[in-house]
């Protein structure tokens, strides 16, 4: 009993202890980021506040606007391939010098992002509002609780993932020892997408300094303006650990850019849709650098029976309307036992209804507009070519004021009900603020209609039973799952996300994200050195023996036999091979 009291003593003085040690303040220093040009503090002049009228054509700039007001931004250059190699070239410099620098350097660069981010966010949402449209609760939760989870992450276990990790050495080595270790690849690319600037640039970004590897970032056309601040925060927080300039570069450009990036660097990872992931991978063949693609989504949103209906409609409304639409894993697919089919399309149009969408700065709507150009037309298309074959539209949200010149950048929340497979909006990937709601009768039906579809991204599964929906959920053929839920499995970094199909190939985040920014080594040693070395045996050294076949025979039963009697006597056979002084076979040759 004393011992069981001491034991609970000791362990109750360590939780103290720690606890203490939360509550020192941390010595973190603080970094000054110059944001005079980005703070919109309404005065503008007139060259920056023209309502901006997109080109259909590329030039030689990126033209930056707000797609909330399609006010006018600025612009940044279109890099050109032998520009966009020059900095490859830069960042290869640098990362030489990064590569040799220690984990306590690197958690330090992430706890002063970390501090800046916590410190700033209302200015890191406010610029990823205005350069997406997206509203700021949506930013806070795309953009700023995923980003601090992921330096959170790196910060307790991303040293521990990147050490050197011991395996078993078999039977025939177990004089040796085995292991794998990590080292960075060089310069890493990274071509992201425009729904989530922030986190989609540090996400790659924190992934591959902290493993000692440079990056070299391609923002999109859609969202450069942000892109380049954001920049200007990492830039300044690796000045501060003394990291060597151009270890992280963001360029801006259209497809020659992204491809001259590619063809430069050691390993590429993409998030965007199927057709340029396909660019991508024959580009990436010609120097056979690795490629991981996170691509299109249309995830099934399944709802049992004996599920909550308000609450899971509540989910339903925000994972389908998050951001205009902007989510990533977005459910686009919404399949309801029929048993509750009605009271659920009722409990989801009941929260349509209220939602608006409209400037997302003016602080009063649930909804942004939407970031890409003419986006709202492919959608109109995709609810004609539904209505056409027998959907039916049960209700709208509204649209707030908006300025004329923004009028197409909004699309209307949108719940649709009698949609089936043959409609291109349960086939093709939306990436907008629409709910197709489809029936369905059993479990098995469910699995099926989930699993028709080219993308293989995420699901989400909702029951009663907690069994029955991760039962669901497991026949699914897709990279992540949510069981009672809907992406919270992003908020576990320590998770990798991807998918399968046309949703792309390989993992980011987690412990094989990090590790896939590495050259993954095997190494085996001798375990005893020099006390024990391999040496070949006798049998099977040049010239080989004439029983030397026999000798490899008997050693491969007496280490991998079935039975113990046979390895036992294989065993026997071996030592006796080993023993005996054999004439080599070439020289019996000889005197034949």
């Amino acid at each position: 009993m004393a011992f069981w009291w001491a034991l609970i003593v000791i362990v109750f003085a360590f939780a103290i202890c720690k606890l203490l040690l939360m509550l020192i303040p941390s010595n973190v220093p603080s970094i000054d980021v110059d944001t005079s040009d980005v703070l919109d503090d309404g005065n503008h002049t007139k060259e920056n506040s023209f309502i901006y009228i997109p080109s259909r054509r590329h030039t030689d700039k990126v033209q930056c606007y707000e797609p909330a007001t399609m006010k006018y931004l600025g612009f940044l250059p279109a890099l050109k391939p032998d520009e966009v190699k020059e900095r490859v070239a830069h960042a290869r410099k640098a990362q030489k010098i990064w590569a040799k620098s220690s984990f306590k350097q690197r958690r330090l660069f992430l706890r002063i992002l970390l501090k800046y981010i916590i410190e700033h966010q209302d200015l890191i949402c406010n610029i990823s509002s205005r350069d997406t449209g997206k509203t700021m609760v949506d930013a806070s939760l795309g953009e700023i609780m995923t980003t601090c989870e992921k330096i959170h992450w790196l910060l307790s276990e991303g040293e521990k993932w990147l050490k050197p990790e011991y395996r078993s050495c078999g039977r025939s080595m177990l004089h040796k020892t085995a292991k794998v270790e990590f080292y960075p690849l060089g310069v890493v690319g990274a071509i992201v997408s425009w729904n989530y600037p922030f986190h989609n640039i540090f996400n790659p970004m924190l992934a591959a300094v902290f493993s000692g590897n440079s990056i070299v970032i391609k923002v999109s056309e859609h969202a450069s303006w942000s892109g380049c601040f954001y920049l200007r925060i990492i830039q300044t927080a690796l000045a501060a650990v003394g990291a060597p300039e151009n270890l992280v570069e963001v360029i801006t450009g259209f497809a020659e850019t992204g491809e001259a990036l590619v063809s430069s660097v050691d390993k590429m990872i993409f998030v965007g849709s199927p057709g340029v992931g396909k660019k991508i991978m024959r580009t990436a063949a010609d120097t056979l650098i690795p490629v991981t693609l996170e691509l299109g989504g249309k995830d099934a949103f399944i709802v049992c029976e004996d599920a909550d209906v308000p609450h899971v409609a509540q989910v339903a409304a925000r994972a389908a309307l998050q951001s205009s639409g902007q989510n990533c894993a977005g459910a686009e697919r919404f399949y309801v036992h029929k048993d509750i089919y009605s009271s659920f399309v009722a409990e989801v149009v009941k929260i349509v209804k209220s939602v608006t969408a409209g400037p997302p700065l003016s602080g009063k709507y649930d909804m942004g507009a939407i970031c890409m150009q003419e986006h709202s037309e492919k959608l109109q298309y995709l609810v004609n070519d539904a209505l056409d074959k027998g959907a039916e539209i049960v209700a709208r949200g509204s649209v707030g004021n908006i300025g004329e010149g923004a009028v197409d950048q909004y699309f209307p929340p949108t719940v649709i009900v009698n949609v089936n497979h043959t409609m291109k909006l349960m086939q093709e990937e939306a990436f907008g603020p629409i709910l197709p709601i489809m029936k369905f009768s059993s479990d098995e039906e469910v699995v099926q209609l989930a699993n028709d579809s080219k993308y293989g991204l995420g699901c989400a599964v909702f029951s009663g039973s907690q069994r029955r929906a991760k039962q669901i959920a497991s026949q699914l053929h897709c990279g992540v799952a949510a069981i009672n839920d809907f992406a919270s499995s992003y908020m576990c970094q320590s998770l990798p996300f991807g998918g399968v199909k046309d949703s792309g190939f390989g993992r980011f985040a987690g412990i094989e994200g990090l590790r896939a920014c590495c050259l993954v080594k095997s190494v085996v040693e001798d375990r005893w050195w020099p006390l024990i070395k391999t040496k070949i045996p006798k049998p099977i050294q040049y010239p080989v023996a004439e029983n030397g076949f026999e000798f490899q025979e008997s050693l491969v039963e007496a280490l991998y036999g079935l039975n113990i009697w046979d390895r036992l006597r294989a065993l026997v056979n071996v030592l006796k091979l080993l023993s005996e002084q054999t004439t080599p076979t070439s020289n019996r040759r000889r005197s034949d």
